[in-house]
């Protein structure tokens, strides 16, 4: 357990019970079914709050939509299987499943697990020490995810060109009586199809939020 954690244990049980998968599930004398299912929902919800709090403390001059995405993309599942696996935590999962391309989500949840255990054996701080040091710094590649983010628009663009096709993103200030803040709505249009819609506080952010619904409705898919 120390190489995956980085610490000793104090409750061992704990981490035994993160990697005991559903399909293996042990019932106690007392008819308790234990498996990792309560571990990975607590430990989805400390996963989020560390993952939260991280980027709001890097990212001081970013809104909320470009803390949400990046968040989602950290913490998506096809990204915590990679990173369990990378982890060696697939090696010690408890399963009666075959583990192939569509059942790898057991080897993510079992991570969260984990995460869950570290909190419920040694609190926030040292989960939190957890997550960053051994998952995100080791095997998340922010800038990587960051272009990703923002690379929607020049896709779209860039394969109206390939296909010769007339691609236009369209963009209006709408000003909010209410609020008294502006927001901005863009639309991407292949002639008379819309392709996508998306809004945002400014107007890069806006394009980005209807190239990324294009892109990933239609564009992936033709």
């Amino acid at each position: 357990m120390p190489p995956i954690t980085g610490f000793r244990p104090g409750n061992l049980s704990l981490y035994e019970l993160a990697f005991i998968h559903r399909s293996a599930s042990i019932r106690m004398p007392d008819g308790e079914v234990m498996n990792n299912e309560r571990l990975e929902y607590l430990g989805d919800a400390v996963l989020d709050a560390i993952i939260s709090d991280f980027l709001f403390s890097s990212f001081p001059d970013k809104d909320e939509g470009f803390l949400s995405k990046l968040r989602s993309r950290i913490v998506k599942r096809t990204q915590l299987n990679q990173i369990a696996e990378k982890m060696g935590i697939h090696k010690l999962l408890v399963s009666n499943t075959e583990h192939g391309n569509g059942v790898k989500n057991v080897y993510g949840d079992a991570l969260e697990a984990l995460v869950g255990a570290v909190y419920l054996d040694r609190g926030f701080q040292r989960a939190r020490k957890f997550v960053l040091e051994r998952v995100l710094y080791k095997y998340v590649d922010l800038e990587a995810l960051i272009s990703q983010e923002a690379d929607f628009k020049s896709r779209v663009i860039e394969w109206a060109q390939k296909e010769k096709k007339d691609v236009c993103i369209e963009t209006q200030e709408i000003y909010q009586e209410e609020t008294k803040v502006p927001t901005f709505f863009s639309r991407v249009r292949l002639g008379d199809q819309i392709l996508g819609e998306g809004t945002g506080s400014s107007k890069k952010e806006a394009e980005q939020n209807a190239a990324e619904i294009a892109y990933y409705q239609y564009l992936v898919f033709h």
